[in-house]
């Protein structure tokens, strides 16, 4: 069977791609309630049946512009912490490779200020452990393993490091240009800290010795 895709076919996912491009700049610059249909449509000569045929409607297409997101972050912070040599380092690598996405404004404002309006709070909820849970839990558990952290609850001690991240994810979103390098530090330095309680008591005696 031919795997050759047709004119026709390809020009359809070219579509879907630049709807889904021209979204995410609408999202990101005007929010959910900022944008219409068809100054998406427009941004690509396109009309809103062209919309339709793709997405059932602005909040699907918006979903869609979510979950790509999404899916490009949890990708972009799991090479990070893959290329790390052993699993302290592996977790710092994936948390400062988070923080920095949502210091972009583009996925910062319409992951964590918008999804939560546009999807409502729990859909956005269930989106964000689709997404990102995994990968918290997958590092934790690696730590763990390592003897780096004692054993903990995995799921009670995943979701906690988990809700940290989304008040900080938040927190970056919401700040100026200008304060957000130091917020990621000082995020970056407390979550680390806050972590590291939970290290074995003799790594804490040695490390005063």
């Amino acid at each position: 069977m031919s795997t050759v895709k047709s004119r026709r076919e390809q020009y359809s996912e070219a579509t879907r791609a630049a709807l889904l491009a021209a979204a995410t700049r609408r999202f990101a610059e005007h929010g959910f309630a900022g944008t219409a249909l068809e100054d998406i449509a427009g941004d690509i000569q396109a009309t809103r049946g062209a919309i339709y045929h793709h997405f059932a409607g602005k909040g699907a297409l918006f979903e869609a512009v979510f979950e790509q997101l999404e899916t490009d972050s949890t990708a972009l912070c799991a090479a990070a912490a893959a290329r790390a040599a052993e699993p302290r380092s592996a977790a710092i690598a994936g948390l400062d490779a988070f923080l920095d996405r949502c210091c972009d404004p583009v996925y910062g404002r319409i992951v964590c200020l918008e999804a939560p309006i546009a999807l409502g709070w729990l859909r956005w909820r269930a989106a964000e452990e689709q997404f990102a849970y995994g990968l918290v839990e997958q590092l934790i558990k690696a730590l763990m393993a390592a003897g780096e952290i004692e054993d903990q609850p995995l799921e009670t001690t995943t979701r906690l490091v988990f809700g940290m991240l989304g008040t900080a994810g938040m927190a970056l979103a919401e700040a100026s240009d200008v304060d957000k390098p130091r917020l990621k530090a000082e995020y970056a330095a407390t979550i680390g800290r806050m972590v590291s309680v939970l290290r074995p008591a003799s790594d804490e005696v040695a490390g005063h010795a």
